[in-house]
């Protein structure tokens, strides 16, 4: 068994999308409308799905914005240099909530970013890199 997506509701698909590959630099894998059932699928991730878990964006054609609720933690990123990377995303136009450094009561190196519906993502500095 292997993870194959994680699925998140987003409330403006072409907003999202922009974000998830030009802020982020992942890829639009694929991407499907259901007219029957209103909705749109699209996945993007840094690989192929059939060797990578990947994001599964669903626009419900209806729905502008979710409630995030309270029991959705993060999505997480291994980033060379987390310092560099809120700094590229911030000059593409993303939102930085929390600046690189390390975390508390450790020395691993994270930072979070927050997509346009309002998801945390973290970034965590790969191992060997600790400033």
């Amino acid at each position: 068994m292997r993870i194959l997506h994680t699925m998140l509701r987003v409330g403006d698909l072409q907003r999202s999308l922009d974000f998830y590959t030009n802020v982020l630099g992942m890829k639009l894998l694929r991407q499907k409308d259901y007219p029957d059932g209103k909705f749109t699928l699209a996945f993007v991730g840094y690989g192929e799905e059939s060797e990578t878990a990947v994001l599964e964006l669903t626009h419900n054609w209806d729905t502008d914005s979710y409630d995030l609720g309270n029991g959705y933690g993060h999505i997480a990123l291994e980033v060379e240099d987390a310092y560099q990377a809120c700094e590229t995303i911030k000059a593409k136009g993303g939102k930085v909530v929390r600046e690189a450094g390390p975390m508390k009561h450790g020395n691993t190196v994270i930072a979070f970013v927050e997509d346009p519906d309002g998801y945390k993502i973290e970034l965590i500095q790969a191992k060997g890199r600790e400033d």
